[in-house]
């Protein structure tokens, strides 16, 4: 069985008996309008600053497999081509000798319009014996969640039912707020449960916060978050001895 709504194949079940009549348009209208776009394909618009009807959530995103960090990533690129503002502020991002300095997801958010990013973690991971400074991943994680506090503190102060300049600074004002590996920094105690705890009772109610890292569950939030995914690993290349590769990790 297949179908297609820009015309009137409407599957193997249409006969030319039934082709042309009213029953048969109704049901084809019917399916139509309850098909994305109406049956229309998707195409690009231009980028024009924009306000969300609905936002306002907390997620969580967390789990030992791959792909959190891509998957908050992504979503905030969807908010951002609907002209909505976004800031992706990263904790404990240094990475290892694998992972270069440019990277392409930072590449991609400059060209993008409406989202921009800061990364305040700094070479290594903590508790890893990996020769990074244990005291500078703590207090590169305290500085982070200052600097979500000011940018929520902000967000408090501007109406974010409203369209925001798409290139103005985070201190203006964000729809969307995503901490990426805030988890991780509280899992190594770097932070408190009571600090991400503080970060959602300062989310304007319009502001959507998404929090993701760690592999520990984070049951602490889980009266806490509209949204809790675990992005669990079957199997990683890294097990093989593959390293971070460019396009796929960096």
């Amino acid at each position: 069985m297949y179908g297609r709504v820009d015309g009137w194949d409407m599957g193997e079940d249409r006969t030319p008996e039934t082709a042309d009549t009213p029953e048969s348009v109704a049901s084809t209208e019917a399916v139509i309008e309850n098909t994305p776009g109406q049956g229309r394909t998707p195409e690009a618009e231009r980028i024009e600053p924009a306000a969300p009807d609905e936002f306002g959530l907390v997620q969580v995103w967390w789990g030992d497999g791959k792909g959190k960090t891509t998957a908050t990533l992504g979503m905030g690129m969807r908010a951002a081509g609907h002209g909505y503002r976004v800031h992706v502020l990263q904790f404990m991002k240094g990475g290892a000798s694998s992972v270069e300095a440019v990277r392409g997801e930072y590449n991609a958010i400059d060209a993008l319009p409406g989202m921009s990013y800061e990364n305040l973690g700094h070479y290594g991971w903590h508790g890893m014996a990996d020769g990074s400074d244990e005291a500078q991943h703590e207090a590169e994680a305290q500085a982070g969640l200052e600097r979500a506090r000011e940018v929520l503190t902000a967000a408090s102060e501007v109406d974010l039912g409203a369209p925001l300049d798409l290139d103005g600074d985070p201190e203006d004002g964000v729809h969307m707020l995503v901490l990426d590996e805030v988890l991780y920094a509280v899992e190594r105690d770097l932070l408190s449960e009571d600090d991400v705890h503080d970060l959602i009772d300062a989310k304007p109610a319009d502001l959507e916060l998404v929090l993701s890292g760690g592999h520990d569950e984070p049951t602490y939030l889980e009266k806490r978050a509209d949204l809790i995914t675990n992005v669990r690993k079957e199997k990683h290349p890294i097990e093989d001895g593959q390293r971070a590769r460019r396009g796929t990790e960096f």
